[in-house]
């Protein structure tokens, strides 16, 4: 995702952009720009491929950069490769922009602009939104109806900061299903795709919602429907602290939110117990509606959907009733059949992934309760739900999720026990005893931290290799998805998992000398059958890690990680 900020008020505007755009870096990018409008109205653009340290060193040289009001961007390379001629800002005679998303209709765009006399400087689907812009602004004069016109006509996803010739001090902005935020200061107001661009500035702020646009000129801030009629918005004021967006001496983000998951998932599991038991009244479920239910679908993407893999076998297990999971980017366009009496639980940290916001709204289309299991409050997804389930993890700025996807499974263990004490498939001394098994989890995630050189050593070991295989049976399954998906997008290792009964079934075959097979093994009742099949692999040569809590049996493996006891049914949540 590409990163945004924009900046009207009494200061220079260019340090902010650059402090802004610092604070999007965990986003990752490949080029990064800013405009900067002064107060005659002289616009003034700097573009530069590769690192911000390129376009801090081009802002150094670059002389009339002073000015009020500005946008800069952070690009991850979609349309064209990265260059300083594809980077944002973008602009045409009248309109300066920078975008976060995708125009799928783009190359129909460009054709008709072509036809009109429009030029293009770029390979990006991004200008061709922009020179729209700029053609219903010559159309109408008018900023705020030239943007309605253009999104009427644009498909896809976006986010656009824009600034119009003739307007110094303003900032207009328009959203469709990708994030911002607008935060506003003393005489000064901040836009952004993420809070964490400008939370060292102000803590209020108001989230965008789809389809809707907003003038910001220092701290006037109007936001306005697609048909141009001004909207009333109730502004947030965001808890975290700036702190928690900042690295605390970790090397990396993700090292800090991984150290972060013991006490993100213990602030989830407070939120939602009290009196020994689950309580979901604050997310309006009551027991009528959890009776009600016939079946459970979980749409998500990615580690969510990882999740609700996990989820299923909980929740069918616990509260015996049926569940399916599916993701998102599949349910939104297979014409999904659904019953009246479904539930449909959407997961997704930011509340913005646009596969996942396109399921809840074909649920909410065919009339089916939503519920959204979401990390960021005021969200798109969160707005849509019929009833949303917070995961108070706080920020989570690295891109491969970790103390969010712990949170999202705390949450629905906690639906998988509140639906078993309703419709009566636990006795009230099982429900117990489940229960502190699950509020044990962060002490145990703590004590699991503190045994990190074991994995160092497998991590040094095994750091040039090619392949890797995850295998797991039942809710290991699920833990052996997320273990290889983290693999492969952090490490660029190429990684698969795999239900451990499928190896058979032609994967076997690719299974050398000391192919690194990682086995999770934490339900007891399927403990047997998986070490069978890692024999199997063993026998072709693969080596073997083993992530277990049952440290009696013989594993037969190369390393043997022993993981804390818990319940059967929350030990992946450890794995």
């Amino acid at each position: 995702m590409c990163g945004i900020i924009g900046y009207s008020g009494k200061r220079e505007a260019l340090p902010v952009l650059l402090k802004g755009l610092k604070k999007l870096e965990y986003r990752g990018y490949d080029s990064a720009g800013i405009a900067v409008l002064d107060n005659t109205e002289n616009l003034k653009i700097v573009k530069a491929e590769g690192k911000l340290s390129a376009l801090l060193k081009k802002t150094e040289t670059e002389k009339d950069l002073s000015g009020p009001c500005g946008i800069g961007h952070t690009r991850w390379a979609t349309h064209g490769a990265p260059s300083e001629r594809n980077a944002h800002p973008h602009t045409s005679k009248n309109v300066t922009a920078v975008h976060n998303g995708i125009i799928e209709n783009a190359k129909a765009l460009k054709k008709e602009l072509l036809a009109e006399g429009y030029t293009f400087d770029s390979e990006t689907d991004t200008e061709a939104a922009v020179k729209l812009m700029d053609y219903y602004y010559k159309k109408t004069g008018e900023p705020l109806l030239a943007m309605i016109c253009a999104m009427k006509k644009i498909r896809g996803s976006y986010a656009f900061a824009v600034m119009f010739s003739g307007e110094a001090h303003t900032l207009y902005a328009m959203k469709k299903d990708s994030p911002l935020a607008v935060g506003i200061g003393e005489n000064e107001s901040f836009l952004a795709s993420d809070v964490p661009a400008f939370l060292q500035e102000t803590r209020n702020v108001y989230y965008m919602s789809d389809m809707e646009l907003v003038r910001i000129e220092g701290a006037d801030v109007h936001f306005y429907d697609i048909n141009g009629m001004e909207i009333s918005k109730t502004p947030s004021v965001v808890t975290w602290s700036a702190e928690a967006a900042e690295k605390n001496g970790f090397p990396h983000f993700m090292l800090k939110e991984i150290y972060e998951q013991p006490r993100a998932v213990r602030d989830t599991l407070n939120a939602y117990i009290a009196e020994g038991r689950v309580d979901l009244s604050s997310v309006g479920l009551s027991d009528h509606d959890i009776r009600s239910f016939g079946r459970v679908l979980i749409v998500a993407c990615g580690s969510a959907y990882h999740v609700g893999t996990a989820a299923q076998y909980v929740m069918e297990s616990l509260a015996r009733i049926p569940v399916r999971v599916e993701y998102a980017s599949e349910f939104r366009y297979r014409e999904p059949l659904l019953q009246k009496n479904d539930l449909v639980i959407i997961i997704s940290q930011s509340g913005e992934t646009a596969d996942s916001l396109g399921a809840l709204r074909e649920a909410k289309r065919q009339g089916i309760e939503t519920l959204a299991i979401v990390n960021v409050v005021g969200s798109s997804i969160a707005a849509e739900a019929d009833r949303v389930i917070y995961t108070p993890a706080g920020p989570e700025i690295a891109v491969a999720t970790t103390k969010a996807y712990s949170a999202q499974l705390a949450v629905c263990d906690m639906l998988a026990l509140a639906f078993a004490a309703v419709r009566g498939t636990l006795s009230a001394e099982r429900y117990r005893v489940l229960l502190q098994a699950l509020s044990s989890v962060p002490e145990k995630m703590e004590e699991l931290l503190q045994k990190r050189e074991s994995l160092q050593a497998l991590a040094r070991r095994f750091r040039n290799i090619r392949d890797a295989y995850f295998i797991g049976r039942g809710a290991d399954y699920a833990a052996a998805l997320e273990g290889s998906l983290k693999l492969k997008e952090i490490s660029y290792i190429h990684s698969e998992a795999y239900a451990a009964g499928e190896l058979k079934h032609g994967t076997m075959s690719l299974i050398e000398k000391d192919t690194l097979t990682v086995g999770i093994l934490t339900q007891r009742h399927l403990y047997e059958k998986t070490v069978s099949n890692m024999a199997e692999m063993k026998s072709r040569g693969a080596y073997l890690a083993v992530f277990t809590p049952f440290s009696e049996e013989e594993h037969n493996c190369d390393m043997l990680f022993i993981l804390p006891q818990i319940e059967d049914v929350f030990a992946p949540n450890l794995a």
